[in-house]
């Protein structure tokens, strides 16, 4: 694997017509941060080859959105995503990697939120920045790190909704 993004899902309603966390929907402002998150990184030229989603229902509709912007990757559906820790997600994005060059993966906090802020560390990122992702990783923000022959992650960008925390250019 030579780049990694982590995406988290858009916002989500706050509940499900079944009452489990599993079955949320995205509200109309998920899909549509997920959507414009999706063409934001299309356009820096961050395509996935492949995509690991969890099989939440918000996560399958984030990438749903996202879709249209990565006609070339493949989607694969993992169950062990949904309240994977920052250790299973950084696995399977390993595991994934193996055979391809860039891997999305889309998921959930706290595992994404964990594994940026891990990534940005173990890369030697500023301290503000590492400060600034630790405190905050909304609903479809994205963190996107390259990897060296040595697989240590250096960082290539931190996008949020919002406003971007910067590029590592």
């Amino acid at each position: 694997m030579d780049r990694l993004i982590l995406l988290r899902h858009g916002k989500a309603e706050p509940e499900s017509a079944s009452g489990e966390d599993f079955d949320r929907h995205l509200a109309p402002r998920g899909q549509a941060e997920s959507a414009e998150m999706a063409a934001r990184l299309a356009d820096l030229g961050f395509l996935p080859d492949v995509v690991l989603v969890s099989t939440a229902m918000r996560t399958r509709e984030t990438w749903a959105a996202a879709e249209p912007h990565f006609p070339k990757a493949k989607a694969r559906f993992d169950d062990e995503l949904y309240h994977a820790d920052s250790g299973a997600v950084r696995h399977a994005a390993a595991q994934a990697g193996a055979s391809a060059g860039t891997v999305m993966v889309v998921g959930h906090n706290p595992g994404l939120q964990e594994l940026a802020v891990r990534l940005l560390t173990e890369g030697a990122a500023p301290a503000s920045l590492i400060s600034r992702a630790a405190r905050q990783f909304p609903t479809a923000a994205a963190a996107v790190f390259l990897f060296d022959d040595n697989g240590r992650p250096h960082f290539d960008g931190l996008f949020f909704p919002q406003g971007d925390l910067g590029r590592g250019d």
